[in-house]
């Protein structure tokens, strides 16, 4: 189990280099001179050249990311282009609000959709199961950022029941913005959970236990679940991720001050080191999630923990052999 986590850890190496270098080569073929965006239409050639020599803009691109990536080993990102602050102090600032939004909506996705996938499955086909497929496809084929505007409107403009932005200090400022990253996860997870758990009660050991007369629910919940569980921890894993992304989106519509609404202001002004800094931020906790949900599926899953185990028991004898 070692080795699995020794080889997930290393991956983590190649993905961030693949990122950072893509990202470093997409700004670049993108139109707009920051020198140019950030000092305005009145500076003169001579403070252009002097901006664009100062923050490296001269050297070649192949310099420019080896260099950058020099001082983001150490901890360095790097200083923003419009508001010379430094981009760890903008990321500091920011990334407890986001990550809060994120970890908030993913831990209301994984309950709701868990009770609810398990619920729909039980009640099979009854109206209860065919009205929430119905609401579960009409909720995945809408935008979060539309959602989150209906929401406004009919929340915050008509019933006056919850503020649309603010300084989010109070509970209540937190609910809409939850619930709208949450939903379009909610919604994928519940009708993955159903089918795996159709899957798993249709099997013939479910129809012993319930022939042995043991209670349903018990059947649910010690049987049942566990094997359920499987598939959709994956989906899980991929929902935290959509949630962490979602929140760009979703922080310019409920004017939350986060990493996304950074990201989004850099993006407009072309603010390399703010795109870089924000992106890698991202990148890294989206990996890191993806990480602990290929351990948390290792854990679950039995067959990978024995196909380690094999492994390690095989060396054992080869060295044991060797030595005699």
């Amino acid at each position: 189990m070692i080795r699995y986590i020794i080889k997930r850890l290393i991956l983590i190496i190649p993905i961030m280099i693949g990122v950072t270098l893509f990202l470093f080569l997409l700004l670049s073929l993108t139109p707009g001179d920051p020198a140019k965006i950030v000092l305005g239409s009145t500076a003169t050639e001579e403070q252009l050249e002097l901006f664009r020599e100062q923050n490296g803009l001269n050297d070649p691109l192949i310099m420019q990311y080896v260099n950058y990536m020099a001082k983001a080993v150490t901890g360095d990102l790097g200083t923003s282009f419009t508001t010379r602050q430094s981009v760890n102090s903008m990321i500091a600032t920011r990334a407890p609000t986001t990550l809060f939004l994120s970890f908030a909506s993913m831990a209301f996705t994984i309950v709701v959709a868990l009770f609810l996938g398990i619920a729909m499955a039980v009640k099979q086909n009854s109206f209860f199961d065919n009205f929430m497929r119905v609401v579960t496809v009409i909720f995945t084929s809408m935008p979060q950022f539309w959602l989150g505007l209906m929401m406004i409107i009919l929340f915050t403009v008509k019933l006056k029941w919850l503020p649309s932005s603010g300084l989010f200090t109070a509970p209540g400022d937190w609910i809409m913005p939850i619930i709208c990253l949450a939903m379009g996860g909610i919604t994928m997870c519940a009708r993955t959970g159903r089918s795996s758990m159709l899957e798993v009660i249709n099997q013939d050991y479910i129809r012993t236990a319930r022939a042995k007369g043991l209670r349903y629910n018990y059947i649910i919940r010690r049987h049942a679940l566990k094997n359920a569980l499987l598939p959709m921890v994956s989906v899980y894993g991929r929902i935290i991720a959509t949630c962490f992304s979602g929140s760009v989106v979703l922080e310019q519509v409920f004017g939350i001050n986060g990493i996304g609404q950074m990201m989004t202001n850099a993006l407009r002004q072309k603010d390399v080191p703010a795109i870089m800094g924000s992106i890698i931020i991202s990148a890294f906790v989206i990996t890191i999630v993806n990480l602990l949900t290929d351990l948390t599926y290792a854990f679950i899953d039995p067959r990978i923990k024995s196909k380690y185990t094999k492994r390690k028991n095989k060396q054992k004898v080869v060295s044991a052999n060797a030595d005699t």
